[in-house]
């Protein structure tokens, strides 16, 4: 029950790494199946139609139901510890961002039981989406709707959260890299998913109530769909990887026992990359006939992105530099980021020059490219941030010896299942056929892709696996996990951390708190308070009544299709949602105190269990 009703945000943070993980297994499974029709020529293992609806929902799967929870998750349980803060800003709001996610990601999933999948693509293109019969775009649309709803305002709660709640003289200039990099991420969340939802709105309104806006034969635009979902989808794929150079940012420097390189650069390259996310949309929409103008004003912003990118590279490698690197799982996926993203970015790069784009559109080579930008990057990113963190959510480290077999089965697989697919795509591969004839000669470079994906199947079961054996007897960990070389505020308290984090309110003077204590013979953070009462905010089983709410009213307005009393079904579940809000609105619930005493006894205990 705790589980179910806690507005704690490490508890929420384990909660989203746990759905994500489970999408991510999902979403794995439906690649090993794409990979399995592919291996070989005109297989029939799938039938067009079932290959077409697990594309969708592979895409669709991974990017909003795996591996953005999966950052919510390192979000959440690490970022109020970077800043010194005891909790988020609005702790209600964040469990009911994480009920909003789960519910209408298990609404998406439905599909596959009541009509079938979506399979229009995870771009949900109009007109196909438009007048796709059957229900599985509508589970599409109302799945995300709900997803998103919860995703923007988690993303609101971290922008106020790093705003308000850092601690006393944690100063701009001195936030750790991955707080920098959700910051700057939060903002692109806070204006790229209301275009979504607009979007997913128009969309609902044209398949349930005839609305027309992107049906041609009735006077719509398709192509307004289009803008609609890249201004969102651009700078969603930077959602997605700036947290990953955030990640890779702290556990370089902790891995290397160096501080960042060029911390300034650092900071200005991401803010620079966040604002250039929303000038490059049309680049997915080169072929669609915008015109000469408007394909090289777009043609050039994508390729000046590459020079924030690039100061990035650099500003790695030279914290590499002299460092003392120790070769752990966290810092291999770190170091295997670096050259497999600066591919993805090359190709990306390739993939800016209009007249070369027109040739790559709609091939493998495509697939490829965002493969390297997505799995290269922020799959790579996240898992050297899991391994990094692991011991600080959990207070147990993951096995070394299994993660790095999982690295290399992984990195390996990797480059196998994707580099392959660069030169599909230059021999004309379409990105969505389920089949092939023998005679294109495409056969032996799908059987390597297939192969490759194998191995990365077999990386994700070592990488369960981990998760089992530690969970049941891993090595405990200390406050300061990793060799004693923790650098932020996270590392200067016990792992895992305490309901309340810090007892006392850090002091910060300087950049790298904790390692600038320890270099002046201190133990830990100067407070900047005396032990006093902390407050607490109270559980709730509000929010997921509330988000449930919304799932019966999803599936209501999803059947309404094919029988209008089923409005009354989506009536029932708005006025539970709403009934909730109102419940808590008006409950005046002021949460609980923690006394002195109680805290002393607390931290003694975990000093004790530590020492």
């Amino acid at each position: 029950m705790d589980w179910i009703t806690t507005v704690d945000h490490k508890k929420i943070g384990i909660l989203y790494l746990m759905s994500g993980f489970l999408f991510f297994l999902f979403g794995g499974i439906e690649a090993i199946l794409i990979r399995v029709q592919l291996a070989v020529p005109e297989n029939d293992f799938l039938s067009g139609e079932i290959y077409n609806q697990i594309v969708t929902m592979h895409g669709t799967t991974m990017i909003f139901l795996a591996v953005m929870p999966a950052i919510f998750g390192l979000m959440n349980a690490i970022v109020p510890l970077q800043i010194g803060a005891r909790d988020v800003a609005f702790p209600f709001m964040n469990a009911v961002s994480f009920w909003m996610f789960f519910f209408g990601g298990v609404l998406l999933n439905c599909s596959w039981f009541l009509g079938g999948a979506p399979a229009a693509g995870w771009t949900a293109y109009a007109p196909l989406s438009d007048i796709y019969e059957g229900l599985g775009m509508d589970f599409y649309v109302l799945g995300l709707q709900i997803a998103g709803a919860g995703t923007l305002m988690g993303g609101i709660n971290f922008l106020v959260t790093i705003v308000n709640m850092r601690a006393p003289g944690l100063t701009w200039m001195r936030l750790p890299m991955f707080t920098w990099s959700i910051f700057i991420t939060s903002v692109l969340i806070l204006f790229a998913f209301p275009a979504l939802t607009i979007g997913l709105f128009l969309l609902f309104f044209d398949r349930l109530f005839g609305g027309n806006f992107f049906d041609p034969s009735a006077g719509g635009n398709p192509i307004i769909w289009e803008h609609i979902f890249w201004i969102f989808g651009h700078p969603e794929v930077y959602i997605l990887i700036l947290p990953a150079f955030g990640i890779l940012s702290d556990v370089i420097s902790q891995h290397s026992r160096k501080r960042i390189f060029g911390y300034t650069s650092m900071v200005l390259a991401l803010v620079l990359i966040g604002f250039l996310a929303f000038m490059v949309w049309a680049h997915h929409m080169f072929t669609v006939g915008l015109g000469p103008v408007a394909n090289s004003v777009f043609a050039i912003m994508t390729m000046a992105i590459a020079i924030p990118t690039g100061v990035k590279i650099f500003n790695w490698l030279f914290t590499l530099w002299g460092g003392q690197i120790r070769f752990t799982t966290a810092n291999l996926f770190a170091l295997g980021f670096i050259p497999t993203f600066v591919m993805g970015g090359t190709t990306g790069v390739m993939l800016a020059v209009v007249t070369a784009d027109f040739q790559f559109h709609d091939s493998y080579f495509v697939v490829a490219h965002f493969h390297y930008v997505i799995v290269g990057g922020l799959v790579f990113g996240l898992f050297a941030g899991i391994y990094h963190w692991w011991p600080k959510i959990f207070g147990r480290f993951l096995n070394e010896t299994i993660g790095k077999w999982n690295f290399w089965l992984f990195f390996i697989g990797f480059h196998l299942t994707f580099f392959p697919q660069h030169f599909l795509g230059l021999m004309g591969m379409p990105r969505r056929n389920f089949t092939y004839p023998a005679e294109l000669g495409w056969g032996d470079m799908n059987f390597i892709s297939s192969i490759g994906a194998a191995f990365m199947g077999v990386a994700t079961i070592l990488f369960t696996w981990n998760i089992v054996v530690t969970s049941i007897k891993g090595e405990k960990a200390k406050g300061d996990a990793w060799y004693g070389d923790g650098r932020t505020l996270e590392w200067s308290i016990s792992s895992p951390a305490p309901e309340y984090n810090f007892a006392q309110t850090p002091l910060v003077k300087e950049f790298d708190a904790f390692w600038a204590e320890k270099r002046n013979g201190n133990d830990r953070v100067t407070p900047a308070e005396p032990l006093g009462e902390i407050h607490m905010p109270n559980n709730s089983i509000i929010p997921i009544i509330m988000s449930f709410g919304a799932f019966i009213a999803g599936f209501g307005f999803i059947f309404s299709a094919e029988n209008k009393s089923s409005l009354f079904v989506a009536a029932f579940g708005l006025a539970i949602m709403f009934g909730s809000m109102l419940v808590h609105s008006l409950y005046d619930d002021h949460g609980h105190h923690l006394i002195p005493d109680e805290l002393k006894q607390k931290e003694s205990k975990r000093k004790g269990a530590e020492a």
